[in-house]
């Protein structure tokens, strides 16, 4: 279907205006099941080619964690037609970039090329799709990459595991409560079998989104794309069936630590529906209210007037089946923990009991319209946001409408939302403790 909306001009409530062209694109399926999006932009001779597959890290095989990001690597060792170690090596000797990403829900591989190697991206993400050498030698490599990067980015890094921590409580049953990286045992143990096992389930093209953004001429790119990606078979259909949570309804107290740090931390987390229900878009609003900016309460509270912490934020984080809003805080001096957790609940009731002012409510609203106008700015961007609505939300129009769900959202559906989910004995009370030697 091609999607052709008006072109959206916002009056912010700060005086200033800000347009927000309309991101046109056509979106088809192939016959093997493969979900094509097009973004035509010839303003500039470039071109993202990304592929979204819908596996993350809560997708295991024998109850294995980490295959999602672990894949993220090994799918970048070479295929039938391009060489062990060669994939970087093509997309810069031919003026480009590309990356990927893992979350819990999908995996992103992306390609950013000058318009004229489009075809180069297709027939290499094509490869990937159809031709992965997956080997005994490349698994070996890409377990000490992975091994590395975990070492560097959670157990040698400040606050690093903090995330783990608060999943590990908020979760008893669904995969969310294990790290996205996984458990390294799990990689060890795991046999090149079930590798390609994993591959063979989930990298299929009725599990994935191709979008293709930039300068591009729609009718060859559709010829390109069929020639390379039409001949794949497509896999049996993905089923889930992930176990459901009961609800919280007496505090977790958990505590933590971590020999990175010197300061601890409070980290109040709180379990919340899944990205595309509505409360989630007022969760957004909720932590903007209280942690967005140096004016914002939480803020404005503790770091500013009260002097009581370094820093504090809240933050919503959006996952598919639920999510995960989490409050933070770094005391500073010799501020107790449980005070801090006293100022925060006082806030947090004050917008349970009392709506936001007409006038933080502009500027909320403002705040929300720029991030909106920002969000489409790049072609890479629009890449991502048109995977991730169609996979995720399973509404590619949002890239264009989700504003008018923050628009429509009222002063009092911010205190019932914060009502109904950020309550005391709702959460996980995690003290992030530095590491003593005896420890």
């Amino acid at each position: 279907m091609i999607n052709k909306l008006k072109l959206a001009t916002f009056a912010l409530f700060v005086g200033v205006t800000a347009t927000a062209q309309e991101v046109e694109f056509e979106q088809y399926t192939l016959d093997n099941g493969l979900d094509v999006i097009l973004h035509q932009d010839n303003s500039a001779p470039v071109v993202t080619t990304a592929v979204m597959y819908d596996v993350g890290g809560k997708d295991r095989i024998n109850n294995k964690t980490g295959f999602a990001h672990f894949f993220e690597h090994l799918l970048f060792e070479g295929t039938e037609n391009i060489g062990q170690g060669d994939w970087f090596k093509m997309v810069s000797s031919n003026g480009g970039s590309n990356n990927a990403n893992t979350s819990n829900d999908r995996t992103y591989y992306y390609e950013i090329f000058p318009s004229n190697n489009l075809e180069l991206g297709l027939w290499m993400e094509s490869e990937r799709m159809l031709h992965p050498v997956i080997k005994q030698s490349g698994v070996d490599t890409q377990n000490e990459v992975v091994k590395e990067e975990k070492r560097m980015r959670y157990d040698n890094a400040a606050y690093g595991n903090w995330i783990n921590e608060i999943s590990s409580n908020l979760f008893e049953k669904h995969p969310y409560k294990d790290p996205n990286v996984g458990y390294m045992e799990d990689l060890d143990a795991a046999t090149l079998e079930e590798f390609k096992q994993y591959f063979d389930i989930y990298y299929k093209p009725n599990n994935a989104t191709l979008v293709v953004a930039g300068d591009i001429d729609i009718a060859k790119t559709k010829k390109m794309i069929q020639d390379y990606f039409g001949p794949i078979p497509a896999g049996e259909e993905v089923t889930r069936n992930f176990p459901k949570e009961e609800p919280i309804t007496e505090t977790i107290e958990a505590t933590a630590y971590d020999s990175n740090i010197q300061i601890p931390a409070i980290m109040l987390g709180y379990r919340t529906p899944g990205m595309t229900e509505r409360d989630a878009y007022v969760l957004d609003m909720v932590s903007s209210v209280l942690s967005d900016g140096k004016s914002s309460r939480l803020y404005k509270k503790l770091v500013d007037d009260q002097k009581q912490a370094l820093q504090v934020a809240a933050l919503n984080i959006g996952q598919k089946d639920y999510g995960q809003y989490v409050v933070l805080a770094l005391p500073l001096g010799e501020t107790p923990l449980d005070t801090l957790v006293t100022e925060i609940d006082e806030e947090i009731l004050k917008l349970q009991t009392e709506l936001i002012s007409q006038r933080e409510y502009e500027k909320l609203q403002n705040k929300f319209e720029n991030r909106f106008v920002n969000s489409n700015s790049s072609v890479a961007g629009i890449a991502s946001s048109l995977a991730t609505y169609q996979m995720l939300y399973g509404n590619t129009d949002l890239i264009n409408e989700e504003i008018d769900i923050y628009r429509s959202i009222t002063r009092e559906e911010i205190r019932d939302v914060a009502k109904k989910y950020l309550n005391p004995n709702q959460r996980v009370e995690l003290e992030y403790l530095p590491k003593k030697d005896s420890e």
